[in-house]
């Protein structure tokens, strides 16, 4: 029998999510893939599992799931209040979904983004290499109530639990980029105006990008200085034509027109996707050399996190799937040591 999720309840922000598919900008297409990247690589390290396996993303609000099959998860990324059964479960930690048995995930009480990674991934049908869905360009739709989603195998379902301690990537703060194509177009007065700001996130944001509000006058370019549109990538920092800034996520444009005044590094990103509406930042430009200091693979990321994860110690009254361990090895009928 083929493994299956079966969602119950679904928020409005559910879709299936890996790191998305690379490649595709020449033909217009942006990768994609997870908000918050640093996540899935968080439940890879729990679970054991390769990096590329689709989960599902869920912002803001989640819903409620149940299995086929016993299986395990991890939830990661924003810190949302989740149950199986009525009973409390902890995020960055790997738990046991029995069959049956009924995953509510609620709201989130800090960040955006919430991930729910199964041990074996969703199995849905690749399209271009990749399982993500792509709201701006068409590919996939939402997950709504009634839905059902294929599971891959447990290639270790026998690993013990696990826990992930994480830094906090909510809180916003220091937002650390570099210096872009049209930094040079907006004056030395305007670009140390934009470092002192201290900008608010907007409730208005997607998977497009987040607006920044502010107080004060507009980021305006150095005498009305224009370009042609070129290629934009996730992280850059468009200014608007009122000087209003907008920071670029995972499911932007790919060419754009609005001059940007710098671009966030790939490993604060994170942070700004996880900013819920109201959280403050601000912004320090790098160095080429800096900025290049903070460069990590995914695989090294993910080599990392590993090495932080650690046993999650249970009591075993607490351990609703206890008789699924082998806890006696070797065990005879006692007299093999009497025969001769």
């Amino acid at each position: 029998m083929t493994a299956q999720l079966t969602i119950h309840n679904a928020g409005p922000g559910l879709t299936v999510q890996d790191l998305g598919r690379p490649g595709w900008k020449a033909q217009g297409l942006s990768t994609g893939g997870a908000a918050d990247p640093l996540a899935l690589l968080e439940a890879a390290a729990l679970l054991g599992t390769p990096p590329g396996q689709a989960a599902i993303e869920m912002m803001g609000f989640g819903g409620t799931f149940s299995v086929n099959q016993a299986v395990r998860f991890a939830l990661t990324g924003a810190v949302m209040q989740a149950d199986i059964n009525g009973e409390p479960i902890s995020p960055n930690a790997t738990h046991v979904l029995p069959a049956g048995a009924k995953l509510t995930i609620r709201g989130a009480k800090q960040g955006v983004f919430g991930y729910l990674s199964l041990a074996g991934g969703i199995a849905t049908p690749p399209i271009m290499g990749s399982r993500a869905t792509h709201l701006t360009a068409g590919i996939g739709k939402p997950l709504q109530p009634g839905d059902t989603l294929p599971l891959g195998a447990d290639a270790d379902r026998m690993r013990a639990p696990m826990k992930l301690p994480v830094a906090d990537r909510f809180a916003g703060g220091t937002i650390r980029i570099m210096s872009g194509p049209q930094t040079d177009f907006f004056a030395p007065e305007t670009l140390a105006a934009f470092t002192q700001t201290t900008f608010t996130r907007s409730p208005r944001g997607n998977r497009q990008g987040v607006r920044l509000d502010y107080d004060g006058n507009g980021f305006s370019t150095r005498d009305g200085l224009n370009h042609v549109s070129d290629l934009i990538v996730p992280g850059d920092i468009q200014m608007t034509g009122d000087g209003v800034p907008y920071v670029l996520l995972c499911e932007c444009q790919t060419i754009g027109g609005y001059p940007r005044i710098g671009s966030v590094i790939p490993s604060d990103l994170p942070k700004i996707a996880q900013a819920a509406p109201g959280t403050s930042l601000q912004f320090q430009f790098l160095t080429v050399e800096e900025a290049d200091a903070t460069a990590i693979s995914q695989a090294a990321t993910l080599r990392q996190l590993t090495r932080l994860c650690q046993p999650m110690i249970r009591a075993p009254h607490d351990i609703a799937d206890l008789l699924r361990y082998q806890l006696i090895s070797g065990a005879t009928p006692g007299d093999d040591l009497e025969r001769p």
